[in-house]
């Protein structure tokens, strides 16, 4: 905190007032069925988004980031818009939201200071919101204002209307309700959640970066959320998670279902079943057969959902081989990002050196690896 503390009196020429922290994500398995109604399992990481915060007198609010270089300023006393610099929009968003709930005050100076990577498919842009709406409420003196799973719609609200990232619920509900230990496995349909214990200390979990990076405003996430929605309505369903396998086999016999809508949709019903098989594999201790799992989602991401990459399937073809890795999947929306690798601790290091090598040789450059566990949800620093 004091260095964050210094950092801004250095850009506001002022104390700052206090400080908050959001963390990043990883999802242990559950892709891209959070938009479809179903089950998500994701962990909170220990890359962060920190922000230190000092209320204003006026009604403008001025945003810095230390990875951005433009500073970002919006008027709380009038229509709140969509900008430049975009980056800030999520923040925008953010304001817009709380405002519209009748919970507001005056202007606000908010620096941020991120170690989630941009685009790397940690959620950078969930705990850049979530950051910026702890930020505001302490600054308002209302921190306790707005409940938990009420923020984290109030998050993803922000997402769609500002940023155009058509998200799902997963990214901001675990920056805000993750728990040290613990992964969450939410019902992205009635909202309900569940503490998972992910502790074990014969385990490590690996994050591996392959440096592509992506953006959920590129067309490709929203183009397949699309294809889910399509498909859903052809089977006549109000969402994926109401379709089952013997379902979903009709339609392709009787071809109701074909092209890329079925491939979505085999995608998402065959995921749910897995994060519910992953989450009754978590609660017995069997890793090897939550490992089997999560190969299979990374199998069904790459060919029926098509959001894999050369460099994501090259990490999880050459964690199969390695001695002590259990499972490895994509993580995020694709197109990039990272890898996840479950594997044991005494075997970390041999399996992190086996990866980026054959990483360099086949792409010439590295991939930043690290080891991260459950960490605690968003709060003040």
């Amino acid at each position: 905190m004091n260095k964050l503390q210094r950092h801004f009196r250095e850009h506001f020429g002022r104390p700052a007032a206090g400080g908050v922290r959001a963390p990043g994500r990883v999802n242990l398995i559950g892709e891209h069925t959070d938009y479809n109604d179903g089950f998500v399992l994701p962990i909170a990481i220990g890359l962060e988004v920190r922000a230190a915060y000092a209320p204003r007198e006026d009604s403008r609010v001025r945003l810095r980031s230390r990875q951005m270089e433009s500073e970002a300023v919006f008027d709380l006393a009038g229509t709140i818009r969509p900008g430049e610099p975009a980056w800030a929009n999520y923040s925008r968003g953010v304001a817009a939201g709380l405002f519209g709930l009748d919970v507001g005050g005056a202007g606000v100076d908010i620096l941020f200071d991120s170690t989630v990577p941009i685009g790397g498919g940690l959620s950078s842009s969930a705990a850049m919101s979530v950051a910026t709406a702890l930020a505001l409420l302490a600054a308002w003196d209302g921190p306790d204002a707005v409940g938990g799973s009420e923020l984290a719609r109030l998050c993803q609200q922000a997402e769609h209307e500002f940023a155009g990232a058509p998200v799902g619920i997963m990214d901001p509900s675990i920056s805000i309700l993750g728990q040290a230990g613990h992964a969450l496995l939410l019902d992205c349909r009635t909202g309900l959640t569940q503490q998972i214990p992910f502790a074990d200390p014969r385990l490590t979990l690996l994050v591996a970066d392959t440096r592509v990076k992506h953006a959920l405003t590129d067309g490709g996430y929203a183009v397949r959320r699309k294809q889910c929605e399509a498909a859903a309505a052809t089977l006549g369903v109000a969402a994926l998670r109401d379709v089952d396998e013997d379902t979903l086999a009709l339609a392709a016999s009787d071809a109701s279902l074909t092209g890329p809508e079925l491939m979505r949709a085999r995608h998402v019903v065959g995921e749910i079943a897995r994060t519910l098989e992953a989450v009754e594999a978590l609660q017995v201790g069997d890793y090897v057969h939550f490992g089997e799992l999560m190969f299979g989602s990374h199998r069904s991401l790459r060919d029926d959902y098509q959001v894999s990459c050369a460099e994501l399937d090259l990490i999880v073809e050459t964690a199969r081989s390695c001695r002590g890795v259990y499972g490895a999947r994509m993580t995020g929306g694709g197109f990039g990002g990272c890898a996840i690798l479950l594997a044991e601790v005494g075997h970390a290091q041999a399996v992190t050196r086996t990866v980026q090598q054959a990483f360099a040789t086949t792409f010439g450059h590295d991939c930043p690896i690290f080891a991260t566990t459950a960490c605690k949800g968003a709060g003040r620093l």
